[in-house]
């Protein structure tokens, strides 16, 4: 997945936007506070090609010839570019990424985006931050789910005794076991709505107020919408948590809900430029790396914030 082609904050030069065509800049830059035409920049015009020089007349008898090549110094026209080095855009334009150029290039590949002028948060972060907020929903259920949990053990309990009782026993009979009790269903049920509300009472309003859980503020990471640094609001919040919280509940299904929060939570691996897991792209947000000031994240001031290739312009 690359970038698309559109205009994007300079990393060379953050006073000013230029073209992205999709595998290297183009066109004359424009100020970053000016608003950009649409489509393409006009084509720069080409340098004048060089009049061919006429042949050289024999000289006359007599007239000196004319001067040789100065030793040290190329024989031929000086050309900014080495031996097989001709730019993918023609002539006119530098060879390789402009002065200054903070990230490593390779052929083909664009600039690390940053959006909002923020970098993205790595998978180690995320996946810190997602295990310290799975340990308070943890404690959360323990309180309020505790009671129905131990109910449940209860029921299928019955089953469970009479195999290793059976295995302890060397007991080779045929006979069926024993069922759970009636009301193992209802509680399951139970357990699992209680568990998803309290995982979305957790995460959601947080979410929408600061685009921050508990375990996001301490690794500094913070999701944000692709168009503005902006909250998330509650509608794309739960749009966000509902595809990974959701499947909460069809743990009933013999936890095919689990295989779809495993899709989930690995599919941020697979998404480049913008490491989206499939709750980012359905909400449109993306998750960045906070700047830290004294041990803390804090939010860059809104003149520190600049759009970069991967924002959708």
């Amino acid at each position: 997945m690359s970038v698309q082609p559109g205009w994007y904050v300079d990393p060379a030069d953050p006073s000013t936007r230029r073209w992205w065509d999709g595998e290297g800049w183009i066109g004359a830059p424009v100020p970053v506070d000016v608003t950009p035409p649409e489509g393409p920049p006009p084509p720069e015009p080409a340098p004048e090609a060089a009049r061919p020089a006429s042949p050289a007349a024999p000289p006359a008898t007599g007239a000196p010839a004319p001067p040789g090549p100065v030793e040290g110094h190329p024989a031929g026209p000086v050309t900014p570019y080495g031996p097989g080095q001709v730019h993918p855009h023609g002539a006119g334009h530098p060879q390789g990424p402009p002065p200054g150029w903070p990230y490593p290039t390779w052929p083909g590949r664009p600039p690390a985006p940053r959006p909002h002028g923020l970098p993205l948060a790595g998978y180690g972060a995320r996946l810190i931050a997602r295990l310290i907020d799975f340990g308070v929903l943890l404690l959360l259920n323990v309180l309020v789910n505790g009671w129905f949990v131990w109910r449940f053990a209860l029921e299928i309990a019955p089953p469970f005794q009479e195999y290793w009782r059976r295995v302890n026993a060397r007991d080779l009979s045929t006979e069926p076991l024993p069922a759970a009790g009636a009301q193992s269903g209802s509680l399951l049920v139970a357990i699992l709505l209680i568990a998803t509300a309290l995982w979305y009472a957790y995460e959601v309003p947080s979410m929408a107020a600061s685009g921050q859980t508990f375990g996001k503020r301490l690794m500094g990471v913070r999701a944000v919408p692709l168009e503005a640094d902006q909250p998330l609001g509650f509608g794309r919040a739960t749009r966000r948590w509902s595809t990974l919280g959701l499947p909460t509940l069809l743990w009933y299904c013999c936890g095919f809900g689990l295989l779809l929060q495993f899709v989930d939570a690995v599919s941020a691996l697979f998404d480049h430029p913008m490491r989206q897991a499939l709750h980012d792209r359905r909400a449109q947000t993306v998750v960045v790396q906070m700047p830290r000031t004294g041990g803390t994240a804090t939010r860059p001031a809104p003149h520190d914030r600049a759009d970069s290739p991967g924002d959708t312009p």
